[in-house]
């Protein structure tokens, strides 16, 4: 190309027709306009997909961290509930001791090793964060006892006032629930 061919096509190209015209092929089209409206719609339901799915999987692993250290903080709870019978047992075996019996030079030592087991069982028990539920002269609670009757009493109705069986939770679950007498209007 010469210079000459050069200067006429930068001439043809900065007329004003030339600018309109080439304005014009570039203005959308009322279809277009349809379809960029669409496409822009698209384009955000899918940005709201997106932040809805990121949300779901925030979710799915915060949910999945907790049942992970659940699990590892009451990963002893079916065993900790097998153990409470034992400790029920060695409990009952003491308190079926008559003073009497308790003085006997004979079973003096049974005594002392029964209730050095049960110390220790207690001190186990405190270590891994079960702790026995009080219940005598407290209101009645559901979430952590279980009336078993109703007594006549002078205390006030729904006070307990006879525990048959101790409750135990563990950390901040229900192991077993206190099997309780009440005290009704008499």
């Amino acid at each position: 190309m010469t210079n000459t061919e050069n200067d006429t096509r930068a001439d043809d190209a900065l007329t004003p027709e030339n600018v309109a015209a080439e304005a014009d092929a570039t203005t959308p089209t009322a279809g277009e306009n349809d379809e960029l409206a669409k496409l822009a719609e698209q384009l955000a339901a899918l940005q709201q997909d997106l932040l809805y799915a990121r949300a779901e999987t925030q979710n799915v692993r915060r949910r999945g961290e907790k049942e992970v250290a659940d699990a590892h903080a009451y990963a002893a709870t079916k065993f900790a509930r097998d153990i409470l019978s034992v400790a029920d047992n060695l409990g009952r075996a003491l308190a079926a001791l008559s003073a009497e019996q308790r003085a006997d030079e004979g079973i003096k030592p049974l005594v002392t090793g029964l209730e050095a087991t049960e110390r220790e069982l207690l001190s186990v028990f405190e270590r891994n964060g079960i702790t026995r539920i009080a219940a005598i002269g407290l209101p009645l609670d559901p979430n952590q006892h279980q009336a078993m009757l109703e007594i006549p009493s002078d205390q006030t109705p729904g006070t307990i006032v006879q525990e048959m069986q101790a409750g135990y939770m563990m950390k901040d679950r229900l192991l077993r629930p206190a099997m309780v007498a009440v005290a009704k209007a008499g």
